[in-house]
Order: C-alpha cells, then structure tokens, then sequence
C-alpha cells in the first residue's frame, strides 16, 4: 500500500480543514497537504506544478451548486481520484457522487480511523463507502437524473464553465467576457451544450442541469 505524498483538500471550512489535515498526517506522517477554499481556486492549484495523489471535494462550496464543482474537477482530472468529503449524507447524493466517477465517499463525521482507511482504500486502487451504505432504490426521477448525469459526463470543460454561467442567468456576451473568449465561441459552445444535453433551448438545458441539485435530489419520492 503507497501512501497519498500530496493531498489537496478543496473545502471553505478551516476548523474542518486543520481536523483533515490532522487526521492523514496523523495516519500518513510524511503527507503534504495544501487547501483549496473553491473550485477555482483547485483548478489553479491542481493547473500548478504540484502533482497530487488525492484531492478530497467538500461538495457544498461558494461558486457552486449541486455536483458542478465534481463534475469540472472530474473531467478536467479524469485520473486523479477524488473523495468527496460531505456532510450530505444522503444514499442518492452518495450514489450520484460515485455516478460522476469519484473515488469515494466520506462522512464528515467519520473519525480519524475512518478517514485513514478510507485513504488507503483509494491509494490501493479501491472504492471507499461509508460504513453500511447500501445503494437506494431508485425512483424514475432517479433513473431519469442518472441519464442527466450520463450526458453532462460528455461536455467539455470549456462547456462545463458556459453551462454554469447560462445557469446564473449570463447573456452571451457576458459568459464571453468572463471567459476571455469571442461571443461566436460561446455560441458554438451553447450549441454544442444543446445538442449533447437533447434539448433545443438554453432554457431546457439549465432544466436538465438542475436535475443533479441536491434539493431536487432530496425532492425524490421512495428509495
């Protein structure tokens, strides 16, 4: 078993990040970790010169909403394992979370043991699960947010970031302008959003994004 020699931890609570840090150093001394309070701010460290074995994702972060910041920070690093560390506990959330390919799942609550085994779990190549997890059932608004799920796996990042901002409300112009790109490029890009999302309209496409929102989630009857 190789121990994790870099850790990010992508998470905007310091007493909950110090306690991280201490429960893997605790259980790996040699362990370097660094801190990331947003999605952007991972994406900068994880574009740096540092290579990291694990990045540990809190999922509810400012900037974001629902399994966004997952969902960019997965296809931009699809070989990095990343765990996301939540207190959403929540079997559907835990399920999406392994949907978007994480490497795991942990409490926040878990103790130091927990976190410590879970981190071998993932260095050893395997998945890690809270204790007693068992997949829910799954309702049809389940089944259909997995399909969502599916074809939001197919943007790029580039159509990940415009996705993101036509769910803010942007015009073209403004998605253009806070990404440094030509507005025909947007609209290439919005086009794109469309014709893998199955939708004809920016107005269907954020319909189908919300789709993976936690309070849609946990709006879900049965399981």
């Amino acid at each position: 078993m190789a121990a994790p020699a870099h850790v990010l931890i992508v998470d905007d609570h310091p007493l909950f990040v110090e306690a991280l840090q201490r429960a893997i150093v605790s259980a790996f001394p040699g362990t370097e970790t660094r801190e990331a309070v947003s999605i952007e701010a991972a994406k900068s460290v994880l574009n740096g010169r540092a290579r990291f074995d694990v990045v540990m994702l809190d999922l509810a972060l400012p900037g974001t909403r629902g399994f966004e910041g997952l969902l960019e920070l997965r296809t931009r690093h699809p070989k990095l394992p990343i765990v996301v560390v939540s207190a959403l506990e929540d079997p559907r959330i835990i399920q999406d979370v392994m949907r978007y390919g994480a490497a795991g799942f942990i409490s926040k609550s878990a103790g130091r043991a927990e976190i410590a085994a879970a981190l071998k779990d993932v260095m050893d190549g395997s998945l890690t699960l809270p204790k007693g997890y068992r997949p829910p059932e799954l309702p049809p608004a389940s089944e259909a947010r997995g399909e969502v799920v599916e074809r939001l796996k197919t943007l790029t990042p580039k159509q990940l970031s415009v996705l993101r901002m036509l769910r803010q409300g942007l015009l073209n112009k403004q998605i253009a302008h806070e990404l440094q790109i030509e507005e025909t490029t947007v609209k290439a890009h919005v086009s794109e959003i469309l014709r893998k999302l199955n939708v004809t309209s920016r107005t269907q496409a954020v319909i189908e994004a919300q789709k993976i929102d936690f309070e849609t989630i946990r709006g879900d009857t049965g399981g």
